[in-house]
């Protein structure tokens, strides 16, 4: 990736040591798609919080609720020996589901640098997602719990990721143009306004500062729902040579 302009007159804020990213999770073993180019500045680096993403992506609350509510009817009914099965059935379910979500964080690592985000994600394959923030169209951000949130981007292009690929990092519901989903990060307000104010070296981007509406009644692509926002502190444009953050979004498996 060429960048021949001097970046000295509008400075981001200070980088992360790219030879940290290789101790902290997965590892891309020198993938273009999933390593930082030597001239990109790399401004945060985070997981999902495995509590949060238990309960909201593996759905272990209600899932416990509802192997709950069927103990309870079991008692009610005078058949302790069902009620017993049930939980026992329930206690298994909700290890294997913290299991999976623990396997999900730990093999997560979601990357900002000045050009481009970057998903190193697979449970199971290990797979590099690139994706250009001038494709970034809207980032829709959803308050979890006190201290934690998901975003979720909107994209231009037609160079499109599988809803299977992405998941659980994806925007639930939306499988007709699936956006990518940063999810149960901590102090995910602080990460969004970040990313818009790195995406406004490519122009304004809409952020939704409502809650992400996750029902299937939203499964149809919906446009931005909130005014434009401008980045805090201008960021020099890029110039040159076309390098892989100006390319659509890509992925590959390890």
């Amino acid at each position: 990736m060429s960048d021949t302009r001097d970046r000295a007159a509008a400075p981001l804020p200070g980088g992360i040591d790219h030879a940290e990213l290789e101790n902290d999770g997965p590892t891309a073993h020198g993938d273009r798609l999933g390593t930082p180019a030597p001239d990109e500045t790399v401004l945060w680096k985070g997981r999902p919080g495995l509590g949060m993403l238990a309960r909201t992506a593996f759905h272990t609350r209600t899932l416990g609720l509802y192997m709950a509510a069927l103990i309870v009817i079991a008692l009610a009914t005078g058949r302790n020996d069902a009620a017993m099965v049930t939980a026992g059935l329930g206690v298994v379910l909700i290890a294997l589901l913290y299991m999976l979500a623990w396997l999900s964080a730990r093999s997560t690592l979601y990357i900002l640098t000045d050009v481009r985000l970057i998903m190193r994600i697979g449970m199971a394959i290990e797979t590099r997602i690139n994706i250009p923030l001038k494709q970034v169209t809207a980032a829709h951000y959803r308050a979890r719990g006190k201290d934690h949130g998901d975003i979720a981007f909107e994209l231009s292009g037609d160079r499109l990721l599988g809803h299977v690929l992405l998941w659980p990092h994806v925007r639930p519901w939306h499988y007709t143009r699936p956006q990518p989903m940063l999810r149960a990060l901590a102090d995910a307000a602080r990460v969004a306004q970040m990313i818009a104010d790195v995406r406004a070296q490519y122009g304004e981007i809409d952020r939704n500062l409502t809650e992400i509406k996750d029902e299937a009644a939203t499964a149809r692509h919906q446009g931005p729902v909130s005014g434009p926002i401008t980045g805090r502190a201008p960021v020099m444009a890029r110039t040159g040579d076309a390098g892989l953050g100006d390319q659509g979004m890509e992925g590959a498996p390890a």
